[in-house]
């Protein structure tokens, strides 16, 4: 059985670019990820703050022997956010593309297919890997039954399955979190930096329901798929994606290489996971058909 590799997925979160390098810098240092996602995929407006983070990223993760991905926007919604995702799908670069604008430009070259693309079966996959596709993130919401179905009609594509983290769900036009301070989304002060795990919703009874970051819908529970390898395998998913947060990712990452090297059973990696301060409440539920933010014993 081939080892299922571990892969650091596109931070979604509004953090400062003095953060972002720590965090790289130490990923590439103690991580045990074989693959690293960086670039900004949810607001376009943040881009420019980050540009001079990302070369020196790179370097320092190719040269700790991590492959490194740039990922794109998923909503470009401005004229220069659609150019700088067309000049990112002609680069000759590992590319993750999360909208379909991006595939004209990337002119059949190889790319991730991005969890943002809307591939819900193994007709859709066959077509983005005759497109260039090599890898596939499913979107969050298939259950592992339909995602073993696509696998199995597309052998040649990599499945790489959302395994940790807040669940990103939806994005929109509009800035959820300039309206909740009472800003529009052209003058929103980037108030987003202020939650860097997202900002929590609740019902009118006071439950937590979801969380949002800017323009994103996430889940207010935080994924924990615990799949042994052998598991993993017969869905057909060679990765597993591990979405960053700000508790200890490298510990994260450290617990599902024990899982994945059979180090450590499924109880005891729930157990460590419960002493840390996951984002939410655990969930999985989509893995199985059920509701997303149930936690169903897999």
């Amino acid at each position: 059985m081939a080892k299922i590799e571990l892969a650091l997925g596109p931070c979604f979160f509004n953090w400062s670019a003095e953060r972002f390098a720590d965090f790289y810098a130490r990923i590439a240092d103690e991580a045990a990820v074989d693959r690293v996602y960086l670039g900004e995929v949810v607001c376009g407006k943040r881009m420019p703050f980050l540009n001079k983070v990302w070369p020196e990223a790179v370097d320092r993760l190719t040269r700790a022997g991590k492959t490194v991905v740039l990922s794109t926007l998923a909503l470009p919604a401005k004229g220069p956010e659609r150019r700088a995702v067309m000049e990112l799908a002609e680069q000759d670069l590992p590319i993750e593309i999360n909208d379909l604008s991006a595939l004209p430009a990337r002119a059949g070259r190889p790319f991730v297919a991005g969890p943002f693309l809307n591939v819900y079966n193994e007709s859709s996959l066959a077509h983005l890997a005759e497109q260039g596709a090599t890898d596939w993130c499913p979107p969050v919401e298939l259950p592992l039954s339909s995602i073993e179905t696509a696998a199995a009609a597309n052998p040649g594509v990599t499945v790489e399955l959302f395994a940790f983290g807040r669940l990103p769900l939806a994005l929109s036009g509009r800035c959820y979190h300039a309206r909740a301070h009472g800003l529009s989304k052209d003058s929103c002060q980037f108030v987003c930096d202020r939650d860097p795990d997202g900002m929590e919703v609740e019902t009118l009874e006071g439950e937590r329901f979801l969380a949002v970051n800017g323009i994103q819908t996430l889940s207010s529970g935080c994924q924990l798929a615990s799949l042994t390898a052998a598991d993993l395998a017969q869905s057909g998913t060679g990765r597993l994606r591990l979405s960053p947060h700000t508790l200890d990712m490298v510990e994260v990452a450290g617990h599902y290489r024990a899982l994945l090297d059979g180090e450590c059973s499924v109880e005891e990696t729930a157990a460590r996971f419960r002493e840390m301060p996951l984002p939410g409440a655990a969930c999985n539920g989509y893995l199985t058909g059920e509701a997303g933010w149930r936690a169903v014993a897999q």
